[in-house]
């Protein structure tokens, strides 16, 4: 049996947070804004890690800091950081994370990366819905070739993409570990969860 693919990490910091009506990339809930915060959270797990984002973000003074992607000319939303990133690493597998994600933690990044084996992606289900996470996941390199042609196809939707593969899905050890924040109503929620001591990972 080969040896698994060397890991690299992603941290998808690319979106326009309409939404949110500022970057979400930048909230700080952990007393550094959130895109450094992920990278440092993923770092120590992988070989490479770097940030996913679009060409207008990537002089900004906090991505400007750290390793970058930047997003190419295929795909649209989430899907096109990961094709990026493919693209430049194509035979690396990566673990890509959301940065929006103030409660993922140290241990649910454990959990996921314990249980990468031989199949294409290793995702977890919905502690909310029973679907897969595409946002905190691990896509190995076979994956590079179907995600092309998913795009080419005009599916851009990453938890569609899992749920076509027909690969298992790995159960959450923590229901809130995902749960990401996208409107100022969400964001105000999140602050007094975690000021109240909702558990949450620590970047080192």
């Amino acid at each position: 049996m080969s040896a698994p693919a060397a890991l690299y990490g992603l941290v998808l910091a690319g979106g326009e947070s309409r939404r949110m009506g500022r970057d979400k990339a930048l909230l700080d809930y952990h007393g550094q804004p959130m895109v450094e915060w992920a990278y440092r959270l993923l770092a120590p797990h992988c070989e490479r890690t770097f940030v996913s984002v679009r060409a207008a973000q990537a002089g900004d003074e906090v991505r400007a800091t750290l390793p970058q992607i930047v997003d190419g000319a295929v795909g649209a939303g989430p899907i096109a950081g990961i094709a990026a990133a493919q693209a430049a690493h194509p035979d690396a597998a990566w673990l890509v994370v959301a940065c929006d994600l103030p409660f993922l933690s140290e241990a649910a990044l454990r959990h996921l990366l314990a249980r990468r084996g031989a199949q294409p992606i290793t995702a977890y289900r919905s502690a909310h819905d029973g679907l897969p996470e595409p946002l905190c996941a691990i896509y190995e390199p076979a994956t590079r070739a179907p995600i092309l042609a998913a795009i080419d196809a005009g599916r851009n939707c990453p938890r569609k993409f899992i749920l076509g593969t027909g690969v298992p899905l790995v159960e959450l050890p923590e229901a809130t570990a995902l749960d990401n924040v996208n409107t100022p109503e969400e964001l105000a929620a999140a602050a007094e969860r975690l000021a109240g001591g909702a558990a949450a990972g620590s970047a080192p």
